[in-house]
């Protein structure tokens, strides 16, 4: 008996065929590919209210930026509260206030997340720090992040929850209020997404 006699004859024709269809099926993924071409654009969630968390989101904001991505900061939950001014007087209930005075008001009062020795000593040592060894402040780094186009979007849940009012919130350009959705959406095509 013959090996070959079961297997079917293929002519050029249907060789030819297939060949185009795989050339077609190519061009299709290939324009799905262009389709969903990703933005150069860094999206970080800043959750944390410490201050280590925060010079580290803002040095990722001013790196990525100063190489020429999109930068967009989502504030949520306690990272709310690295925003606060100081000296600002809003009229709230009960347990808003509970919240208002818990939580730092701004940058300069922000705990570190470890080694906090005490309350005061560990972000008052790392300032020290950071200023020895030339590295800029978080509030330079703000300032720097406003000059290069970094957008900060506060998340309006987060400041409904907390009693904050838009009033307690630092002057920054291109400061806005949204919600997690408009976040997610302005955050899927870029390249990076991080949580702090």
């Amino acid at each position: 008996m013959n090996a070959l006699a079961n297997v079917p004859v293929v002519s050029n024709a249907d060789v030819a065929e297939r060949f185009a269809e795989l050339e077609r099926q190519l061009t299709v993924l290939k324009s799905h590919v262009d389709d969903s071409k990703q933005v150069d654009r860094l999206s970080l969630i800043v959750f944390s209210g410490s201050l280590d968390r925060l010079i580290a989101a803002f040095v990722l904001a001013t790196g990525a930026a100063s190489s020429g991505m999109e930068v967009n900061l989502f504030f949520t939950f306690w990272g709310t509260a690295a925003l606060r001014r100081n000296n600002v007087s809003e009229k709230k209930g009960f347990i808003e206030k509970m919240f208002g005075w818990m939580l730092p008001k701004g940058s300069r009062k922000l705990p570190l997340s470890q080694m906090n020795f005490g309350g005061g000593g560990g972000p008052i040592m790392m300032r020290h720090l950071m200023q020895k060894k030339g590295v800029a402040s978080v509030e330079e780094m703000i300032a720097l992040s406003g000059e290069l186009g970094v957008k900060i979007n506060v998340c309006t849940m987060s400041m409904d929850l907390l009693g904050f009012k838009e009033s307690e919130i630092v002057d920054y350009p291109g400061l806005s209020y949204c919600g997690v959705a408009k976040f997610l959406n302005d955050a899927s095509p870029g390249k990076v997404t991080m949580f702090l």
